[in-house]
C-alpha cells in the first residue's frame, strides 16, 4: 500500500506542476481574447480550460465557463464568429464578424499580448522575490593569460566593473560589453585572505558565442572564465595515494578537516599539511553518479613540496568512459588509461588531444601513447566522423574516438539578487522579456539556417518535466519557466499559420489592405495546409520527447 502509495505520489508531484503552469498560461492567453471580445461588444458564448468534454460549468450572462478534459489548450467561443450564419441586424451587433476589421485585429491579438505582458509581470515578480544568478567570481586562470598578467587570479570576486557594482556574474559580463576595446577598472576580492584590490585591463572585442542573442560582439578579457574545475583527481601508479587506497576520479572534499572544493585548491592545502599524518576525505562515484561512497584515505606523516609527490595530479588525460563500438573501443582503450602523446605531440591538457582528434585529416591512423597500471603502450586508432551537439544547440560533424575523461566543472556560486523598489522590478522585468523574445524569436532563425539542431524541439512532455523540474528547485525557478513559456506561446501564436491567432491576424491585415475579406474557398485551403503544418509539428515534437526519454 506504501509502494502505490509512494508512486501515486511521485505521478502528482510531476502532473501537478505542468497542469498549474499550462493552465495559467491558457487562462491568461483566453482572457485576453474575452476581455478585447467584451470590451467590443461580441457576444462570448463559452470560455473554456480545456478541450473536449465538459467535466464542470457554470453559466453567467451570456458564457458559460467551463474546465474541460484535455487540458492542453483552451478556446473562447464567440458568437457569429463562423462564415456564413445568417442573423438578423439585431444580432449583427454582437456578432465577432459584423465587427470592423480593427476590433477583429484586436481581439485576436489581444491572447499573444496578453502572453506577453504577463511574462514582464513574472519577471517583475522574480525580480522583487529575489532571482539566483551566477555570483561575480572568476574561474580558473591559466598563469600564461592575459587576465593573470594583469593580476586576476582564480577565485576572485568582482565587486565593482567601471562606475558599476557588481552583483551577478551578469553584471560584470553588461561592464564588459560597456567597455569592450576600452580600459576598464576592476575591484576585486581575493579568494584567499579577502583583501580588495583595484586591477586595471583592457576588455577586447570578441565574437559573441552566444547565437541567440541580439549581441554579435562581446567584451572579455582574454583568460577570464566562469567555470572551475571540481578536486577531482587523477592517481599515478604505485604512488604514495594509490597506495594509501585512492583513485583516479575520487573528488576530494577534505584534507585533514580543511574543506575542498576545486582543484586549484589542493595543491596549497596539501603542502601546508607536509610532514603531518593526513587525512583524505573524497567521495568515489561511477560515470553517471548513480551510485556514490565516501572513504577516507590516511598518509603516515609524508613529506612532499608538491601534490605530485603524492602521486597526485590533474585527472584531465585520464578516461573516464569509452563509448561502445567506437573508435577507441574496438582499438583496445580502457577507463582509467592516461593519454601521454598522440603521435610526436604530447599531450599536456584536454584541449590539446580534442584539438588533434577534430583536425585528422581523415586518411591513415592515429598512433596514441597512454600510460596502463604504470606501463606505456601504444594504440593505432582512425578517428571517425560523427554528429555532435556543439554548445549553441547545434549540430556539427566532427572527427571523434569515443573517450570521455575526468573532468568535471563545479556547481557555480549562486548570489540571490533583489530588487531594490518596482521600480527596479519593472525594468528588471522589461528587460528579461526583451532578452528571452529575442532569444525565442533568433532560435526559429537559427532553426531555419541550420545552425540549431531540429532535435531541440520539444513538446508538452519537455515542458511537462521542465515544470517539474523547476518546481522541485524553488518558486521562482518555476516562475522564470512558465515566463519563459508564456513567451514561446506569445511568439508561437503570431506565426502566419492558419488555425493560430497569426494566421487570422494574415486574413483580417489583408482584408484591412484590400477593402474586403479573404474568400472563403482560400481560406479554407490555407486552413487545411496551416492544420497541417502544426499536427506535424506536434507529431516532431513528441517524437523529439521521446527519443530523449528512451535515450535517458
Amino acid at each position: 500500500m506504501d509502494i502505490i502509495f509512494g508512486y501515486l505520489h511521485q505521478g502528482f508531484s510531476a502532473i501537478a506542476p505542468f497542469v498549474i503552469l499550462l493552465g495559467l498560461l491558457i487562462f491568461v492567453h483566453e482572457l485576453g481574447h474575452f476581455s478585447v471580445a467584451k470590451f467590443f461588444g461580441v457576444r462570448v458564448e463559452v470560455f473554456s480550460l480545456g478541450f473536449g468534454k465538459k467535466i464542470f460549468q457554470f453559466k453567467q450572462g451570456d458564457t458559460v465557463y467551463c474546465l474541460s478534459l484535455i487540458p492542453l489548450g483552451g478556446y473562447v467561443k464567440m458568437f457569429g464568429d463562423e462564415h456564413g450564419q445568417v442573423l438578423n441586424e439585431e444580432e449583427k451587433k454582437y456578432s465577432f464578424l459584423h465587427k470592423p476589421v480593427g476590433q477583429r485585429i484586436g481581439i485576436v491579438l489581444a491572447g499573444p499580448m496578453m502572453n506577453f505582458i504577463f511574462a514582464i509581470f513574472i519577471f517583475m515578480l522574480v525580480s522583487l522575490l529575489g532571482e539566483d544568478l551566477r555570483g561575480p567570481v572568476i574561474g580558473d586562470i591559466s598563469s600564461s593569460s592575459l587576465a593573470y598578467s594583469n593580476g586576476f587570479r582564480s577565485g576572485d570576486t568582482v565587486v565593482r566593473a567601471g562606475k558599476s557594482n557588481v552583483k551577478s556574474w551578469e553584471d560584470f559580463q553588461d561592464a564588459l560589453n560597456s567597455s569592450k576595446g576600452s580600459e576598464l577598472q576592476i575591484e576585486v576580492q581575493r579568494e584567499v585572505g579577502g583583501q580588495h584590490e583595484t586591477l586595471q585591463s583592457k576588455a577586447s572585442i570578441k565574437t559573441n558565442p552566444n547565437i541567440l542573442s541580439s549581441e554579435s560582439q562581446i567584451g572579455e578579457i582574454e583568460g577570464i572564465t566562469a567555470n572551475s574545475r571540481q578536486s577531482v583527481v587523477g592517481v599515478r601508479s604505485l604512488s604514495l595515494a594509490e597506495k594509501a587506497g585512492l583513485k583516479t576520479g575520487d573528488r576530494i572534499t577534505a584534507i585533514n578537516d580543511i574543506k575542498v572544493k576545486y582543484f586549484r585548491q589542493i595543491e596549497n592545502v596539501l603542502v601546508s599539511q607536509s610532514g603531518l599524518n593526513i587525512k583524505i576525505d573524497v567521495e568515489r562515484s561511477n560515470f553517471d553518479e548513480s551510485k556514490t561512497e565516501k572513504i577516507s584515505a590516511s598518509l603516515d606523516h609524508p613529506k612532499f613540496s608538491s601534490m605530485a609527490g603524492l602521486g597526485l595530479e590533474s585527472s584531465e588525460l585520464y578516461l573516464a568512459k569509452i563509448m561502445e563500438s567506437t573508435p577507441a573501443a574496438l582499438a583496445g582503450l580502457l577507463e582509467g588509461d592516461r593519454i601521454i602523446k598522440v603521435g610526436t605531440t604530447e599531450v599536456e591538457k584536454w584541449d590539446d588531444l580534442l584539438n588533434i582528434v577534430k583536425s585528422f585529416s581523415g586518411t591513415g591512423s592515429l598512433n596514441f601513447e597512454i600510460e596502463r597500471q604504470g606501463k606505456i603502450q601504444n594504440f593505432e586508432i582512425t578517428p571517425k566522423m560523427t554528429s555532435q551537439m556543439n554548445a549553441q544547440n547545434g549540430e556539427e560533424k566532427r572527427f571523434t574516438i569515443g573517450i570521455i575523461p575526468h573532468i568535471m566543472i563545479a556547481e557555480p556560486i549562486v548570489v540571490k539578487v533583489q530588487a531594490e523598489n518596482i521600480f527596479v522590478a519593472s525594468q528588471r522585468g522589461l528587460a528579461r522579456t526583451y532578452d528571452v523574445t529575442v532569444m525565442t524569436v533568433l532560435s526559429f532563425v537559427r532553426l531555419i539556417e541550420n545552425k540549431i539542431s531540429p532535435k531541440n524541439i520539444g513538446g508538452v512532455i519537455s515542458i511537462g518535466q521542465a515544470a517539474s523540474e523547476t518546481f522541485k528547485i524553488g518558486i521562482t525557478h518555476f516562475l522564470q519557466m512558465m515566463a519563459v513559456i508564456s513567451i514561446n506561446l506569445f511568439i508561437l501564436n503570431l506565426l502566419p499559420i492558419p488555425v493560430l491567432d497569426g494566421g487570422h491576424l494574415l486574413f483580417y491585415t489583408i482584408e484591412a489592405l484590400k477593402g474586403a475579406p479573404v474568400s472563403m474557398k482560400k481560406m479554407e485551403v490555407a486552413q487545411q495546409v496551416g492544420l497541417v503544418l502544426l499536427m506535424s509539428l506536434m507529431v516532431f515534437a513528441l517524437f523529439n520527447d521521446f527519443t530523449r526519454l528512451i535515450g535517458n
